[in-house]
C-alpha cells in the first residue's frame, strides 16, 4: 500500500514538473493614437497624447461618451519600471469636483509642481497609493487635464513633459 502511494506520488510530480506555467500574461497592444485622433475629430477637443520612449507600454484607452457622466479621453500606460500613469481630459464644464475626485481617488492637495510650462496641483490619495497632477484649463474650449498613477510625482512631471497636442487631422 505504502509502495503504491509513493509510485502514484512520484508519478502526479513528475506529470506537475513537466506542465508548463504561464509567468507572464502579455496585453495585446493597445492603439491609443487611433482612438485619439477620433476623439480629436469627434469633439474638436485640444486633447494631449503623450510621446513616450521606448520601454512604455499602452494598457489601456476609452473615450467615453455623454451618458453616463462628462465624456472623458482616458489614456493608461505602464512605465518601464512598473508604475501605471494615466491621462484624463474634459472640457471646463464636465471637471466638476465629482469628477476630479473620481480620478484621483478623492485626492487631496498637497501643493503645487510646475511641469511643461504649467503649474500642476499635486493631490494625493489616502485610500490608495495615487498620486495626480490636475491642471483646471480656463476658457470656453479648454480642457481640464489630470495626470494620475502610482509613481512619485517626478515620473508625473516627466510624463506631462511628454504631452503633445493631437493633430485636429
Amino acid at each position: 500500500m505504502v509502495i503504491s502511494m509513493v509510485v502514484i506520488m512520484a508519478a502526479v510530480l513528475a506529470w506537475v514538473a513537466m506542465v508548463p506555467r504561464v509567468r507572464e500574461i502579455s496585453q495585446p497592444a493597445v492603439d491609443v493614437t487611433s482612438v485619439a485622433r477620433q476623439v480629436r475629430l469627434q469633439t474638436g477637443w485640444a486633447i494631449s497624447q503623450p510621446q513616450l520612449p521606448a520601454g512604455w507600454k499602452a494598457t489601456n484607452v476609452r473615450w467615453a461618451a455623454a451618458g453616463n457622466g462628462p465624456r472623458t479621453w482616458h489614456a493608461g500606460y505602464l512605465s518601464p519600471d512598473g508604475n501605471y500613469l494615466s491621462i484624463d481630459q474634459t472640457d471646463v464644464t464636465g471637471a466638476t469636483d465629482d469628477w476630479v475626485s473620481a480620478r484621483t481617488s478623492n485626492g487631496q492637495a498637497e501643493g503645487t509642481l510646475p511641469a511643461a510650462g504649467t503649474t500642476w496641483q499635486r493631490l494625493s490619495s489616502r485610500s490608495t497609493v495615487q498620486r495626480s497632477l490636475l491642471s483646471r484649463g480656463s476658457g470656453a474650449h479648454a480642457l481640464t487635464t489630470v495626470l494620475s498613477g502610482t509613481a512619485q510625482y517626478s515620473q508625473l512631471a516627466q510624463f506631462a513633459a511628454a504631452l503633445e497636442p493631437v493633430p485636429a487631422s
